[in-house]
């Protein structure tokens, strides 16, 4: 088996783009395309996005059992079989999602944009949690995971801020008009991409920790309770809870503010690309800061900027969007540095439930680090959904009055602020594992899988 390489933190960058293709889109845009181009009234959509993301969060769970105890195929892999299975259906889901009609039947039209979520999330699940439980397997070493978490975000970046950076020059005419149709094309074109990411996935990482599969039945109580115990993890689900109300809300609201308060949707197209050059920069500086001054400060740092940032563009409104624009960026930071390090935190989670019970659950425990981020994805959609309806968004309409737009302003500058004061509380009170820490149990962990091979 070959050593751990950059061809591994390249295939696993890949594998967050393949999901990334269809689930940032879908995340971003869905909303967009049911009140833009359907019709369908943001009540609807909030109480969609409430109900099914619930559901989603309290089976990820039970899907995350799953590789822990049941193998699929003979490679002998943990992890790969189940992506392999997930990945055609994800991309049609997301093809789906985008495949409605303005001129459907009202109730069939609202039956089949709740099919179409439902599928997508039950795909996404299948797909991404066996995704994000592979780091553990690749290496067992805390440096090379933060390798892999780097890896992953860079990933994410790369569609988020490079290829849907282009969507609203797509969907949005000069005129600011939606395109309805070329939604579902460029939900074709990312569906393709998505495939394309994982076959590079597939063929360039190895799981190199094969340990036993849990002979224990499955139970949700068991689970559960361990991880309320794994105080690590607790904290950083506090915190994703808040960098997914940013990443979710923002890409949702994000074209409603751009349209509506500053009249200029396509400048989500210049946010987006802006963000490229940051992401490359936390790319090179981050693994070094973290080793310098150690995970759990590096964040604390960047989060506590980005909170105060974030009250004062909440505080105050700004007339002039490039003003906001650059100020919007800085607020974003501490979040940029979380995403580079969240999936290093959560190895150094699955590593301490390990040494403090002695039993290797990798999914499971993904799985309800998963439950947190569907809960933070689901507050931010049901609230933006549900705040449009409240502030008096007509679905439909070309333009909304100065007091909407007005008030999708402060929706849209709460949504940082709410995220940033998260991530420092989950970080700064929860989480309590040091760099040593962290070193510490690695190097136990590594004892022990020794000794039983040479038993």
């Amino acid at each position: 088996m070959r050593p751990f390489g950059i061809r591994d933190q390249v295939g696993y960058m890949f594998g967050d783009m393949g999901g990334s293709f269809v689930y940032i889109y879908v995340d971003a845009y869905f909303m967009t395309f049911c009140t833009y181009a359907l019709g369908i009234h943001p009540f609807f959509m909030g109480t969609l996005f409430l109900c099914i993301r619930l559901l989603e969060a309290c089976y990820a769970p039970i899907v995350g059992s799953i590789p822990d105890r049941r193998a699929l195929g003979h490679s002998g892999d943990k992890f790969k079989p189940y992506i392999k299975a997930a990945m055609l259906p994800l991309a049609l889901a997301g093809i789906c999602c985008f495949s409605g009609s303005a001129g459907w039947n009202p109730a069939f039209k609202h039956l089949w944009v709740i099919f179409c979520y439902v599928f997508y999330g039950l795909a996404y699940s299948f797909a991404a949690i066996p995704y994000g439980s592979m780091a553990s397997v690749i290496s067992g070493s805390p440096e090379d995971r933060t390798k892999l978490s780097r890896a992953r975000s860079i990933g994410g970046s790369l569609v988020n801020f490079g290829a849907l950076s282009l969507v609203p020059l797509a969907v949005f005419d000069e005129g600011n008009e939606v395109r309805g149709r070329m939604f579902l094309l460029l939900a074709v074109i990312f569906g393709a991409c998505s495939l394309v990411s994982y076959q590079i996935l597939l063929r360039n990482t190895e799981e190199r920790i094969r340990r036993p599969r849990s002979e224990q039945p499955f139970r949700l109580g068991r689970v559960v309770g361990e991880a309320l115990r794994n105080r690590p993890l607790i904290g950083a689900m506090t915190a994703t809870i808040g960098s997914l109300i940013l990443l979710t809300g923002q890409a949702q609201f994000g074209a409603y503010f751009y349209k509506e308060y500053y009249g200029a949707p396509r400048m989500l197209s210049v946010v987006n690309l802006a963000t490229l050059p940051i992401t490359a920069l936390l790319f090179l500086i981050v693994p070094r800061l973290s080793a310098r001054l150690g995970k759990r400060n590096l964040l604390l740092g960047a989060g506590g900027m980005s909170l105060a940032v974030s009250l004062f563009l909440f505080l105050v409104p700004l007339s002039n969007v490039w003003h906001f624009f650059m100020l919007n960026l800085l607020a974003a930071l501490g979040n940029n540095v979380f995403s580079m390090l969240v999936w290093a935190l959560v190895c150094d989670c699955i590593d301490y439930q390990e040494i403090t019970t002695g039993e290797r659950s990798d999914g499971s425990i993904y799985s309800i680090f998963a439950f947190a981020r569907k809960l933070g994805a689901t507050a931010a959609s049901a609230l933006a959904s549900y705040g449009l309806g409240w502030i008096g968004f007509v679905s439909g309409a070309a333009q909304q009055t100065p007091e909407v737009a007005r008030n999708i302003r402060m929706l849209y500058t709460a949504i940082p602020l709410v995220a940033s004061l998260l991530i420092v509380a989950g970080i700064g009170l929860v989480y309590n594992l040091s760099q040593a820490d962290t070193e510490r149990i690695s190097q136990e962990l590594e004892k022990r899988h020794e000794g039983r091979v040479a038993g």
